[in-house]
């Protein structure tokens, strides 16, 4: 009998931008071979309609949302962190919950499988201590893994500055996010917690576990892998790559597969960067969803080379 592979889509942050109408922007990414569509943060309402009638005509279907999707009405550029859920105003938190409860309802009638969610951020009122090792990174764009003894200290800094903040953006994420799983969970929809590129950015990466395990036993939760971002803190020298995804795959949900170039950038084609796509391979399941996510400065010659090298790795499961 056949092997069962994980599910693969493309995100449609790739084309979203520059279509009106939701129909040609669905139709162009089936054109392109694949079965699915990741619904993204920056789905304007005004494409909605076009959405539903592709799927209607069945010749493609929806993988998985990101939050927020569609959009808020009145905001027409992608916004995943238009309101965040760790924050201390409580309006902000309780339009993160309508919001969220909102794209939940969509990922239902979508039938999709994961809403990926971001979960907000430690916040300064003056000096962002990840600053600091931003500005040492645009200094050093080529450098891997810092090694300098400079840029350990500042990391060791600015990290224990951030620890301390957490305790109040840390204890507001958790209450939102609790606020929205009995939602998820009547709606059959699973939230998928993005690991960020940022520094200050919720949860910190050794804290998913922290964040999942204490959620109520059975809540629709995991943990989503977002390769480039994860990339690009181990340049920072904050993770091990491999050793992260190994630490969290029993909680893996699916992945935002892109590439990091040599300079840092990411949403780069499959194997045009600096990432072990291999390594990366070895901890899909057959239960996993496999999303490109693309800057939409990618032509669709380069989706379809790295639609052709993740095919080519998910027929060595086979």
């Amino acid at each position: 009998m056949p092997v069962a592979t994980p599910m693969l889509s493309l995100s449609c942050c790739w084309n979203s931008a520059r279509h009106t109408d939701g129909y040609a922007m669905m139709r162009e990414i089936a054109d392109l071979g694949f079965s699915h569509v990741e619904l993204s943060h920056g789905v304007r309402i005004t494409l909605i309609p076009g959405v539903l009638k592709a799927l209607s005509e069945g010749f493609i279907g929806i993988s998985t949302t990101h939050n927020f999707c569609p959009l808020p009405t009145g905001i027409t550029r992608a916004a995943p962190n238009l309101y965040e859920p760790s924050s201390k105003d409580n309006r902000e938190r309780d339009q993160w919950v309508r919001q969220t409860k909102r794209s939940i309802d969509f990922a239902a009638q979508v039938k999709a499988r994961v809403l990926v969610c971001h979960l907000g951020s430690v916040r300064f009122f003056f000096f962002n201590p990840a600053e600091t090792l931003r500005a040492y990174g645009d200094r050093h764009p080529k450098q891997t893994i810092p090694d300098d003894p400079r840029y350990r200290a500042a990391l060791a800094k600015a990290t224990a500055k951030l620890r301390k903040q957490m305790p109040a953006y840390w204890e507001n994420m958790q209450a939102s996010v609790t606020a929205v799983l009995e939602h998820a969970q009547a709606k059959g929809v699973r939230l998928g917690f993005e690991n960020r590129e940022k520094l200050e950015e919720l949860p910190f990466d050794d804290e998913f576990l922290t964040l999942l395990d204490a959620l109520p036993a059975g809540s629709p939760t995991g943990y989503w892998h977002d390769t480039g971002h994860a990339q690009i803190k181990q340049r920072m020298g904050v993770i091990d790559h491999a050793a992260h995804l190994s630490r969290y795959a029993p909680r893996l949900l699916g992945f935002h597969l892109h590439d990091v170039d040599a300079e840092g950038h990411d949403h780069q084609p499959i194997g045009d960067g600096t990432i072990d796509f291999e390594m990366i391979s070895r901890f899909w399941r057959p239960e996993h969803v496999l999303v490109l996510e693309f800057s939409p400065r990618l032509t669709p010659d380069d989706v379809l080379r790295s639609k052709a090298k993740v095919d080519a790795l998910l027929a060595k499961m086979r």
